[in-house]
């Protein structure tokens, strides 16, 4: 680090977190850590990467700070190092569809597709869960859901979702939510629901925005607790 210029050498340690997140993987893996604490072959599992792969981008990510890992036994486990990462990945997103031609792409070929209406936001959301005027789904894996969900909360993973149809009420709005603001659970969550004739929506993003917000959050034991 050069004691000449410090304005400089910040901005280069800035310049290593901006790679660490410059790649899709890393993103992604980012995305899963901020639902629940995963070990390297959970996390290459449901990203597709090998388990070498998973663990050489965790360990850039670990570098720059990103995530935090502990060791459980012969597993080594994950998680985001704190909340201002999912601020971090907010940021991005929104930077991103304001000023990238190629994500209107994206967003109209698939997001659009399945769900044109405005979501619901977060303050909508509350209003609504305090009035006791919505139903809300949990789109995600029972383990994600036992970690930490809003507050009354059904969780309804999308592949659960045909045979609980009768768990849905007829009479008033339901509002399913996923990962996060690109998590296609609970497009298509949305998108089966309003075929059969439900009111459905989305909430505006996902679960780790709702807790880094402050908001209120419940747990659950999980299967095997039970």
């Amino acid at each position: 680090m050069s004691s000449q210029n410090p304005k400089r050498a910040m901005f280069e340690q800035f310049a290593a977190v901006a790679r660490a997140i410059g790649s899709a993987h890393r993103l992604e893996l980012l995305e899963l850590l901020a639902q629940i604490e995963r070990s390297v072959e959970e996390l290459a599992g449901l990203s597709g990467l090998t388990i070498a792969n998973a663990s050489q981008h965790l360990q850039q990510l670990r570098r720059c700070g990103l995530v935090e890992a502990r060791r459980d036994g012969k597993r080594m486990l994950y998680r985001l190092a704190d909340r201002d990462v999912i601020a971090l990945l907010g940021a991005l997103r929104r930077i991103t569809e304001r000023n990238v031609g190629a994500v209107e792409k994206v967003l109209n070929s698939y997001f659009r597709e399945r769900d044109s209406l405005e979501a619901v936001s977060r303050k909508e959301l509350l209003r609504r869960m305090r009035d006791g005027l919505v139903t809300v789904i949990d789109t995600r894996p029972a383990e994600e859901f036992a970690a930490g969900h809003l507050p009354g909360a059904l969780n309804v993973p999308l592949r659960e979702l045909k045979r609980r149809l009768r768990e849905m009420p007829r009479d008033q709005a339901i509002v399913a939510y996923c990962r996060g603001a690109y998590c296609v659970l609970s497009y298509e969550a949305v998108a089966d629901l309003r075929k059969r004739g439900f009111r459905a929506f989305r909430l505006e993003e996902g679960y780790p925005e709702w807790r880094a917000a402050g908001l209120p959050v419940e747990h659950s034991a999980t299967a095997e607790e039970a």
